[in-house]
């Protein structure tokens, strides 16, 4: 059974950091890429970055600069680090494994995903 379980959100201020982590089970870690969406209330949830099974990362423009996803294969861990967040990164931030067919690259489209963590509230003050 796949599961994917984020932590790590919370309440901060403007310019401040935090550090989101997903621990997986269930497949082979080191062999999937991972992907990061989050998903503000009254939007589409929207891809924020992505790491290929070789360590390859993608972001979008919004966050680039800012976060920095990584991965611990050791720990089957993925993990998201924001910094000088904004209020516009408010919202719910969930981890995912692509699906089987495309699982050694990430994707920024959420279709491609088969399985989701229950997501992580991240709320930056102005």
């Amino acid at each position: 059974q796949v599961q994917l379980v984020e932590s790590g959100g919370g309440l901060v201020q403007a310019g401040g950091s935090l550090r989101l982590s997903c621990a997986a089970s269930g497949r082979t870690f080191s062999s999937y890429a991972m992907g990061w969406f989050r998903q503000a209330p009254g939007k589409e949830r929207e891809f924020v970055a992505g790491i290929n099974w070789s360590g390859t990362t993608g972001y979008s423009d919004s966050v680039k600069g800012r976060f920095t996803i990584s991965r611990d294969n050791a720990k089957n861990t993925a993990y998201l680090q924001m910094n000088s967040l904004k209020p516009e990164d408010t919202a719910v931030y969930y981890c995912a494994f692509p699906s089987n067919s495309g699982r050694l690259y990430y994707s920024t489209n959420s279709r491609e995903y088969d399985y989701w963590g229950q997501g992580t509230q991240v709320t930056v003050s102005s």
